[in-house]
């Protein structure tokens, strides 16, 4: 008796690549429910909808950023052939920008620009996470690829703008931790 070929579903390669395609479906279908529910609720409510856009979204936001953080995992084991530097510089600004400045801030959370980072952000993760996703089962899109190599270039920019813009905070805690970033990010 011989070694005993296991059936290419269970192959190492296939298991990877399951994995990968269903980490980057859960990070796509979190990502695309943010921006549709902050679409629908845009037309719905109109500029009203921006000011509460943190208490709609902000779980599910801070769940797919939470998950995210599996990619750096992902580089580290060789799971995923990409640079480790940089997405652990763009995670850790987000993870920054969203659970100490947004999250511990109630001021901040009402902020227009709340509104307008987490379209930036979900954009451009819709984006990469589907060509990713169709990456991994080996499906090319010349629109989807463009997009994913160049929709970065224009979005990174406004994102460092929306980021760092002027906003008034009126009543910040003197006494808090997070006090220093806040200031620095309105």
């Amino acid at each position: 008796m011989g070694p005993v070929e296991l059936p290419a579903w269970l192959q190492p390669r296939y298991r990877k690549n399951a994995y990968l395609f269903i980490y980057y479906l859960i990070q796509f279908c979190g990502h695309s429910w943010i921006f549709t529910n902050m679409t629908v609720r845009f037309f719905s409510f109109g500029k009203d909808s921006m000011v509460d856009t943190f208490y709609a979204i902000g779980l599910v936001m801070r769940l797919c950023q939470s998950i995210s953080l599996l990619e750096l995992l992902h580089i580290y084991v060789g799971i995923e052939s990409d640079h480790l530097l940089p997405r652990f510089l763009q995670l850790t600004e987000r993870i920054i920008i969203l659970f100490v400045v947004i999250t511990s801030q109630e001021e901040v959370q009402e902020k227009y620009v709340v509104c307008v980072l987490f379209i930036f952000w979900n954009v451009l993760d819709m984006v990469r996470y589907t060509y990713s996703m169709l990456s991994v089962i080996g499906i090319s899109y010349a629109v989807l690829t463009w997009l994913s190599q160049t929709l970065w270039m224009p979005i990174y920019p406004l994102c460092v703008l929306a980021e760092g813009s002027r906003t008034h905070v009126s009543s910040i805690n003197e006494g808090s931790l997070f006090t220093g970033l806040a200031l620095l990010w309105t």
